[in-house]
């Protein structure tokens, strides 16, 4: 048996899970963009003037 708020419970648990995982993609997310701007940083840094990013052909 269950008791009648228990669908409320849920779905504040679903919500609460949704906001996790979007928190959790966005700071991959950032952790991502910020690593590729510290190497960029990083190359710029050492007098290199070609610092493009090539990407390899499919």
């Amino acid at each position: 048996m269950s008791k009648p708020g228990s669908g409320d419970n849920r779905r504040g648990a679903l919500v609460g899970l949704i906001v996790a995982v979007a928190l959790l993609a966005v700071g991959v997310w950032l952790a991502h963009q910020l690593t590729a701007a510290s190497k960029l940083q990083d190359c710029l840094m050492s007098g290199r003037t070609n610092c493009n990013v090539i990407e390899p052909a499919r």
